[in-house]
């Protein structure tokens, strides 16, 4: 997931640190979080684990795709052929404009 364009990360109060800072302001449901703890992948990314994509990042894929027209599966992909400052500079592209940073959960704008 890419924290930037997430609600929680960009709300102003009491905003998410992102799965990095779980010691920082995290709900449990973050900090339990399945795939933020999950003990097979051997890199930062998903995309590093032997057994991607998982039954676990497919069904939160498919969850994505359908409720926010996003996959976390090709930005997997993406950032394992391009990098992860490709998926970052590509990211920019897509959701910051003049208006602000697009949030995917709200469809809001945030400054």
């Amino acid at each position: 997931m890419n924290c930037g364009i997430c609600r929680a990360f960009l709300r102003e109060k009491n905003p998410c640190q992102g799965c990095k800072h779980a010691e920082k302001n995290m709900p449990v449901t973050r900090a339990n979080c399945k795939m933020r703890t999950c003990i097979k992948r051997t890199g930062n990314f998903c995309c590093q684990c032997p057994e991607f994509p998982c039954d676990r990042l497919r069904i939160m894929d498919k969850r994505y795709r359908t409720k926010y027209g996003m996959s976390e599966i090709e930005n997997l992909e993406f950032i394992q052929k391009e990098g992860i400052r490709k998926f970052v500079a590509a990211e920019r592209k897509r959701w910051i404009s003049e208006k602000g940073i697009f949030c995917v959960h709200d469809k809001k704008h945030y400054k």
